[in-house]
């Protein structure tokens, strides 16, 4: 089937997700069946309004490690009523291949648009590529992007921990918080540089397990107790008991999902920050929230994200290129001590609107830590903890006395 392919990056950026887009196009040039390969300028905003980037002489190699989304985004849901206006664009421009980049929403998209076409008897393939810092979509290992965010998560708590450790008679608390709506699998990355007790993250707060206040207050003021200071982080989905969101507001995306963090003007890192000072009004602390940073930070990324987003991308085309349609590429990590992939496909109805959260196992019985389990999953994507000097495990020089 020979035609022409669009790909659009829909949602939210990461710091690899232009790897995967550099992996289609440069398997899509391979492609005798593949005519043109053409970009969705700002997602499926710009597939409605026929704003297209031409993407044969993209420079692959700097794409490959440019963060941000390179074509533009936006989140723009298609609906039933816009399947019409889409397969219009698509007979008039021979598009027979669509790729999308992005989380479940996405998917979705890819989906039903992959589905409206089928049903309309349109020669088509419709083939999507995983991505999210979250680390939230089903039937994958893990997403592009999300190792490259947790290092970024996972050296800030882990230096910001450091900052209060030897700043405690000044400040005794830190809060981070990350982004992750309804997982925590971000919020709980830093573990991975968790060798002891003593180090942060000394509490873990995450959406899968609900916020009860009398239990953290209890659990800080024994951190407290045992370190002389704490370290907290929180996901901005965490909910109460009730499944009320901490950081509660009425606004919306164009997803229909309830904004959290600073997108939506509040803050759970600032809300727990006042439960705290509430129950101990003479200790000093701050909260950190770098809201889109680690989706973005080129600075920090881990090479086999890069890696593994150019394949999941250039995978895509290749089955696409060969008639497969209606999957999304995912890793699978091989059994064994090294860590080692495959690419794989799944189909897109069983990921599309799903999610994953992190599983029972890898969270501690107090629900604010994390199991050896995970730290096992989470280390071989963070990359190498930094060596930093201790002069507390130095001799101390005798009193005079």
């Amino acid at each position: 089937m020979k035609g022409n392919a669009i790909v659009a990056q829909t949602g939210g950026p990461t710091a690899v997700i232009n790897s995967s887009l550099a992996g289609i196009i440069s398997q899509c040039l391979k492609e005798e069946n593949i005519e043109q390969i053409w970009g969705c300028h700002f997602g499926m905003k710009g597939l409605l309004e026929e704003d297209f980037i031409d993407l044969s002489d993209a420079p692959l190699e700097r794409l490959r490690h440019t963060p941000g989304s390179a074509l533009g985004s936006s989140r723009i849901k298609l609906k039933a009523e816009n399947m019409p206006r889409v397969l219009e664009v698509f007979k008039k421009y021979n598009i027979r291949y669509f790729f999308g980049i992005g989380g479940d929403d996405t998917q979705l998209n890819v989906y039903e648009v992959e589905k409206y076409c089928r049903e309309q008897g349109y020669d088509f393939c419709g083939m999507g590529c995983p991505k999210t810092v979250d680390n939230d979509l089903p039937l994958t290992d893990h997403t592009p992007g999300f190792p490259s965010a947790a290092r970024y998560t996972a050296l800030s708590v882990f230096q910001g921990g450091r900052l209060t450790r030897d700043m405690q008679k000044v400040d005794q608390f830190v809060i981070y918080q990350t982004i992750g709506r309804s997982a925590g699998w971000l919020a709980a990355a830093p573990y991975a540089f968790k060798d002891s007790e003593q180090e942060p993250p000394h509490i873990v707060l995450i959406p899968e397990v609900p916020f009860n206040e009398d239990k953290f207050i209890a659990f800080f003021d024994e951190c407290y107790k045992k370190y002389g200071h704490v370290s907290i982080i929180c996901g901005e989905g965490v909910t109460d008991e009730e499944g009320n969101a901490v950081s509660a507001t009425r606004v919306k995306d164009d997803f229909g999902n309830k904004e959290f963090g600073a997108m939506g003007g509040v803050s759970v890192g600032m809300e727990i920050h006042k439960i705290i000072s509430r129950a101990f009004p003479d200790l000093r602390g701050e909260f950190q929230v770098t809201e889109s940073l680690p989706m973005c930070a080129d600075d920090r990324t881990v090479d086999i994200d890069v890696e593994e987003a150019f394949m999941l991308g250039a995978k895509a085309a290749e089955l696409a290129a060969k008639g497969r349609s209606g999957l999304m590429t995912v890793i699978v990590r091989e059994p064994g001590p090294d860590y080692k992939v495959r690419i794989d496909t799944v189909p897109l109805s069983a990921v599309g609107g799903k999610q994953k959260p992190i599983p029972p196992e890898y969270i501690a019985e107090n629900g604010m830590n994390m199991t050896p389990a995970f730290k096992t999953y989470i280390v071989p994507l963070v990359g190498p903890k930094p060596d930093y000097a201790d002069l507390d495990l130095c001799r101390k020089v005798k009193k005079i006395v």
